[in-house]
């Protein structure tokens, strides 16, 4: 998760399920994670809630430090295209 969220540089957040099963237990560990990839909340092996404060001015700055946008295609498709 850590990975795509540098990949995209954006903010992802992990939902997982914690529960026991008779074949198999699932540990949960939800995350938060942010653009540069930091943890910003791990949750424990059991059923809570995780919060992390989301700044959106961070993701501005890893995105222009990393320049991931340089390559993109626009001759190819439009994001205008995909929100109507």
């Amino acid at each position: 998760m850590r990975a795509r969220a540098v990949e995209n540089c954006c903010y992802v957040i992990a939902p997982a399920q914690t529960r026991r099963k008779t074949k198999s237990t699932v540990y949960g560990r939800s995350m938060i994670i942010d653009a540069w990839g930091n943890v910003l909340a791990c949750a424990p092996d059991k059923p809570c809630v995780i919060t992390a404060e989301i700044n959106l001015d961070y993701v501005d700055k890893v995105r222009a430090s990393l320049a991931v946008f340089g390559n993109r295609r626009t001759d190819v498709y439009s994001l205008a295209d995909i929100s109507s």
